[in-house]
């Protein structure tokens, strides 16, 4: 094998971040990625709630990656497949390399929506998180404690959309950090939690099993679910929508938008095969076509023959990582590349700040227990061993409560 053999990977989420980690030791490996830190996404509700700390879930490159590991934190503006190269912002001089790495994943899809990108909320960040929950404790201090119950719902109208797995986890756990805050602040009335979904029913990439628990959940904390709903604009303090021919404009004190992914514009403006979706065509090797030297995974790529439900997730990138490790391995030391079935390893979905649901071996349940194996769950798939362990010691000995939403002057 050439032991120095130049590896760029482009994205420091799951697929890039664990395909530095297979290869660090072996191969010159630079990682491009424009934070600090890897984020592990499935938590990032669990973060919002205050039920884990940033540095569970957002551990930095430093602490993962030895220094064999060239980080770069930096845009990628152009990678050229023919000459072998990859353009930053703040470099003047591009990058060379022998195998390029494309693992930037997706980023927020606001369909066109007038307003929506600059008046919502995405949730794919850290700082998205600590943005939202400094909007819903800003309303709550607005809220002068004898205000009459309907004007004080009006004024915590909270709107989730996108229905899926993020739209589901987001609205419970938003739900219950709310009805919580008024029990704590004697405040008269409640919020309002409300969910836009355009399809015909929530989280549609699951099955009915865990389907049963979502309803449920949502139901139990209060969200309303507005089903085969359009939006048509996002302003600064509402939401127009429309159902079956009627419009409705909806005031708001937030607008979190998690409606879907679009390809991201780096691999928008790459001359290379892809979807009518944008996604870029792999091999099952997940190799680009005619570019053997150069591989693609996660919420980019289309690799056929999967399960609809491990789409754009975070287990399908973490699975390909390692198929692409072993591939690049392959095709240093000149031996024959393979392929992989992926699996689809269970699905752990949040259902507010107690409650759960779990689908794993073609069974489901839920509530309390659901939560302690969705942390068990996803404490296993931490990146590097030594984080796993500090975490899970933290998790165990320190508990998983939620961070209430404070009263004035002790945020």
């Amino acid at each position: 094998m050439h032991a120095k053999a130049k590896v760029v990977i482009i994205g420091g989420g799951f697929g890039g971040l664990f395909t530095a980690l297979e290869l660090a030791s072996e191969l010159d490996v630079t990682l491009i990625t424009e934070e600090d830190h890897f984020l592990f996404t499935p938590m990032l509700y669990e973060y919002f709630s205050g039920e884990v700390e940033e540095w569970h879930i957002a551990p930095r490159y430093s602490e993962l990656l030895d220094d064999d590991v060239q980080v770069i934190r930096d845009i990628v503006v152009d990678a050229d497949l023919q000459s072998k190269e990859v353009h930053l912002s703040k470099r003047s001089e591009p990058l060379k390399y022998d195998i390029l790495v494309l693992a930037v994943g997706g980023v927020t899809n606001y369909a066109g929506v007038p307003g929506a990108e600059q008046f919502s909320i995405p949730f794919r960040k850290i700082r998205h998180a600590d943005e939202l929950r400094l909007r819903m404790n800003n309303a709550l201090d607005r809220v002068a404690p004898d205000l009459p119950p309907q004007d004080t719902r009006r004024a915590l109208t909270f709107a989730v959309v996108g229905a899926g797995a993020s739209g589901v986890e987001l609205s419970t756990k938003m739900s219950d950090l709310l009805h919580d805050a008024f029990r704590r602040r004697a405040l008269p009335g409640d919020a309002r939690v409300i969910v836009i979904e355009m399809g015909d029913k929530v989280v549609p990439g699951m099955g009915p099993e865990i389907r049963e628990f979502v309803t449920d959940a949502l139901r139990q904390a209060q969200v309303e679910v507005h089903t085969l709903t359009s939006v048509l604009r996002v302003t600064e303090k509402s939401l127009i929508s429309e159902h079956e021919g009627t419009t409705t404009e909806l005031e708001t004190a937030a607008v979190v938008w998690v409606g879907g992914v679009r390809v991201n514009p780096l691999i928008e403006k790459m001359a290379i095969e892809k979807t009518k979706r944008g996604l870029i065509l792999v091999e099952p090797t997940l190799q680009l076509n005619n570019q053997e030297r150069v591989f693609a995974l996660g919420d980019i790529a289309f690799f056929p023959n999967i399960a609809p439900t491990l789409a754009g997730t975070a287990q399908l990138a973490f699975q390909q990582a390692g198929l692409a490790a072993r591939n690049v391995r392959a095709i240093l030391a000149g031996e024959k590349l393979q392929t992989q079935k992926f699996e689809e390893l269970g699905e752990a979905v949040s259902l507010g700040t107690g409650r759960a649901a779990v689908l794993a071996g073609g069974k489901a349940f839920g509530g309390p227990l659901a939560r302690q194996a969705r942390f068990a769950l996803y404490t296993s798939r931490l990146p590097t061993w030594h984080h796993r362990l500090r975490v899970g010691a933290s998790w165990f000995f320190e508990g998983t409560d939620p961070r209430p939403l404070l009263s004035p002057g002790l945020k």
